[in-house]
């Protein structure tokens, strides 16, 4: 996921705003889950932000393992860079490795709009709303969203579904969030607590376990 054209900012036709004002960026400059499946934990999705004048750098780590008698049999990593420009998405990049797989996509703006390229797509220009598919926007569900290991365009269905208390890591309690399901182009449930910050997420992998998120 690592980009490997330059980013192009905005010119002198951008307006742009102060980038943590104008986005949901946490006090912290930090969202950090522990990813759980059958109830052992099997890595860390990590999401930094950075803030210089106007542009805000977005960083997304993500490491997992599965193992079997303590034996590594799935190992994912993910990682992903989101740059703002303002509230003006100008460029994302992605890598992933699933046990060797590895898949890659990366968008730039130009005059045309967001050009994106990716290992599972044809070149393309996404519609002027899309967001990278990394959640802690939660302005995402509303707008066609890019994938971040591919490339691939996907517009799911999202339904809200209920308030509810999930469970923070380490049994450090629960926090009351909003529960949407996405489906139709993947499957995932996410959560987002009552200042629309990111809460929690789960999703199904191929043996039809599900993992989920606990925020840390």
């Amino acid at each position: 996921m690592i980009g490997r054209r330059a980013m192009v900012l905005a010119g002198a036709s951008l307006v742009a705003r102060p980038a943590a004002a104008a986005l949901p960026v946490p006090p912290t400059n930090r969202i950090a889950f522990a990813m759980i499946r059958h109830d052992n934990d099997i890595g860390r999705h990590i999401v930094t932000f950075e803030s210089r004048g106007d542009i805000l750098t977005v960083r997304v780590n993500v490491d997992a393992q599965v193992t079997f008698l303590s034996i590594p049999v799935v190992r994912y990593t993910h990682r992903a860079v989101e740059t703002w420009n303002g509230d003006t998405l100008v460029s994302l990049t992605g890598e992933t490795n699933r046990n060797g797989d590895h898949q890659w996509m990366n968008a730039h703006r130009t005059e045309r709009g967001l050009e994106v390229h990716g290992s599972a797509t044809k070149p393309y220009v996404a519609p002027e709303n899309a967001l990278g598919i990394t959640y802690w926007n939660k302005h995402q569900l509303e707008v066609p969203m890019i994938g971040m290991d591919d490339g691939i365009l996907q517009r799911p269905k999202v339904e809200f579904r209920r308030t509810e208390n999930i469970p923070l890591a380490g049994g450090a309690g629960t926090i009351a969030a909003n529960h949407y399901n996405l489906s139709g182009a993947f499957s995932a449930d996410v959560w987002y607590d009552r200042s629309d910050a990111w809460a929690g997420f789960a999703f199904p992998i191929a043996d039809t376990s599900i993992i989920h998120y606990e925020r840390l």
